[in-house]
């Protein structure tokens, strides 16, 4: 369907872009009497939110108008959680308010808070901005909010996250109670529920998410890899698809410094985006990847959530995302607009379990397969030249001249290889990746046949390897609790695939299972600074003597024989019968096999033993005439140094 009339101004700006019919959020809010109503909304990312909003906002502000009057106190404000999505808002608006002589502003962190001050100073329509720096700028009594008559909130999810609560609540609250407040988030949880009922009268509630489906546009890939080929596996991927433009997500700043220059380094046009960055090499990151200087972008999440970046066909997860909520919003930034899009995982064996935790949890259907190799590529490549569209563009007569002229000089076979090589010289080369293979099922209690298998690896089924550390190795001893997660980590393989350990004193030799050998071998020849040395070696001396080794079976109690009970059948076992006490004649036993405190004669006083008991206060007995004091056993405590002697 054809947009419906706005504002006479903003659909000829939607004619100009190409805009032929609506998104389905542009249509919700739209359709039916919603111009003075407070909108509640939430839509997948990539939906057209940002002209969504722009539409809505236009019978606020203008009205019956065709164009805005003299700039003064800012109309409407909007809100963003990101520089890079308040700047992206911005360039929207630009455009689309551009024939009505708006006026906009911005104020987001990292730019000139001055030139930002004076711009307000001039006089506004409309204002875009970041929470902090709209606070900072009413603090200090730039910014008037007394005209506002709307207010959005774009990626509200996002800005309660970031810890913006109460930068959010304070702009609210300076600006007037009849305004309009629009709200956009990708979810409504509760704590954006309950700021709409707090700032918002009688909301319209417009959801346009499918449940079933979190984006029909985008392709989700989940790849094994090996742990410590990651860097290579990003490489193959980003050549396997050549897509026109890519963004690889890592968790960290340092990962995002190691891998761009990695791929920079390997012949990838690829730029950096996080959060150390300067709002200046920020921007210049994204115009390049938007011109086409740069085909590469490498980021943290600060780039996860609103940027729309065009032709950005291909996303990959470095690193896997914290959870489902990240993982839809890095997806998001491809498949924007109805353009198909492909997200890739990047899943080391050890992390299958959690990748498949996360993938459910976003009710997400991925497709598992292993990282595409070499060869693959290869063949990707061959089919892209055949079938390229370098060969659907019209020919020149000066092409044509030329060409008549190579064809007459050089055989057609020597021509088309040249054009082989000039193709690949522009291609980083591929690598060579080994495929880690499906983790065993899991097991299930009380499943036999799903259990994870109890015999351990058999003579023919292992290789012996040797690891140059031991029991008495300097600085660090060899301990399996470190040394096997080395072993997964710089040959690829899993704690099932290793079997025995044997640590000497100088060394450590170890069992590979056979079918992991050669992936084993080619990942530790690729390793980079590996911590241990490995090399193949035979096996130890006695390797094999306590084998087969059996399962461990709880056995059932099964009590003693009546030899070996004391008092008859129904009698405790010898070894747990009361030891005999020796009694003579008298019946008692001796005194000195007694208790102290139960012996005869020494009755209790006051709960306790005589020696110990308490002091009844009172004056001291009188000693009888001519009795010798009692003798001291020590000195009394003196409390200080030692007198000394005095000289003379």
């Amino acid at each position: 369907m054809p947009f419906p009339a706005t504002h006479p101004a903003l659909d000829r700006a939607l004619a100009d872009r190409g805009y032929a019919e609506p998104t389905p959020v542009q249509e919700a809010v739209l359709e039916g009497d919603h111009s003075g109503a407070d909108l509640l909304v939430s839509a997948q990312t990539g939906s057209g939110k940002t002209v969504a909003f722009g539409l809505a906002a236009a019978p606020t502000l203008l009205g019956e108008a065709e164009r805005f009057g003299k700039a003064d106190k800012p109309l409407a404000l909007v809100i963003a959680p990101t520089r890079e999505l308040a700047l992206q808002v911005a360039t929207e608006l630009t455009w689309l308010y551009a024939g009505t002589d708006a006026k906009l502003g911005t104020c987001v962190g990292g730019m000139d808070a001055r030139k930002e001050a004076r711009a307000l100073g001039w006089g506004t329509h409309i204002v875009i901005g970041t929470p902090g720096r709209l606070k900072d700028h009413i603090d200090r009594g730039n910014l008037d909010l007394s005209q506002l008559k709307l207010v959005v909130l774009d990626e509200a999810d996002e800005m309660l996250d970031m810890g913006f609560r109460e930068d959010l609540e304070f702009i609210l609250d300076q600006s007037p109670a009849e305004r309009r407040t629009l709200l956009f988030s990708a979810t409504i949880a509760r704590d954006i529920a309950l700021m709409a009922k707090r700032y918002q009268r009688d909301a319209v509630r417009i959801d346009t998410t499918n449940k079933s489906q979190p984006h029909g546009d985008i392709e989700y890939r989940a790849m094994r890899i090996a742990p410590n080929q990651i860097e290579h596996a990003v490489v193959n991927v980003l050549r396997f698809f050549e897509a026109p433009g890519a963004l690889v997500f890592c968790s960290t700043r340092e990962s995002v410094k190691h891998l761009q220059a990695a791929l920079r380094e390997r012949g990838f046009q690829s730029v950096g985006l996080s959060g150390e960055l300067s709002q200046r090499e920020r921007t210049d990151a994204l115009q390049a990847l938007r011109d086409g200087q740069a085909r590469v972008c490498v980021a943290t999440d600060v780039a996860a959530r609103g940027l729309d970046l065009p032709d950005l066909g291909l996303v990959i997860h470095a690193e896997l995302p914290v959870n489902r909520a990240t993982l839809l919003h890095r997806s998001g930034r491809t498949g924007r607009a109805g353009k198909k899009g492909v997200s890739v995982l990047l899943v080391p064996n050890p992390k299958r379990r959690r990748a498949e935790m996360l993938l459910s949890s976003a009710g997400v259907e991925a497709s598992w397969d292993a990282a595409p190799g070499a060869d693959a590529i290869r063949a990707q490549d061959e089919a892209r030249l055949i079938a390229g569209s370098i060969f659907d563009e019209s020919v020149t007569d000066e092409d044509f001249a030329l060409a008549k002229r190579l064809m007459a000089e050089r055989t057609p076979e020597e021509i088309a290889c040249a054009f082989i090589r000039l193709q690949r010289a522009k291609m980083p080369a591929p690598e060579e990746l080994t495929d880690p293979g499906e983790r065993p099922a899991r097991r299930e209690r009380g499943d036999a046949d799903t259990a994870w298998p109890t015999e351990r690896l058999q003579p023919h089924e292992v290789v012996w390897f040797r690891a140059d550390v031991g029991r008495n190795s300097a600085p660090r001893p060899a301990d399996p609790k470190w040394l096997i997660p080395v072993i997964c980590r710089l040959g690829g393989v899993t704690k099932r695939q290793i079997g025995s350990i044997r640590t000497f004193a100088h060394e450590t030799r170890f069992e590979i299972a056979r079918d992991a050998v050669d992936a084993f071998q080619s990942t530790l020849a690729a390793a980079r600074k590996p911590e241990i040395t490995v090399s193949p070696s035979e096996a130890p001396d006695g390797a094999y003597e306590a084998r087969p080794k059996r399962p461990f079976v709880k056995k059932p109690y099964a009590p003693r024989a009546e030899s070996e009970a004391v008092g008859g059948e129904d009698a405790r076992p010898a070894w747990k019968a009361k030891k005999p006490a020796f009694r003579p004649d008298t019946g008692a036993a001796p005194a000195e096999d007694r208790k102290p405190w139960k012996a005869k004669g020494s009755p209790k006083t006051n709960g306790k033993l005589r020696g110990n008991a308490p002091f009844k206060g009172g004056a001291p007995k009188p000693r009888a005439e001519g009795a010798p004091a009692p003798a001291r056993s020590k000195p009394p405590f003196r409390k200080g140094p030692k007198p000394q002697k005095r000289a003379g």
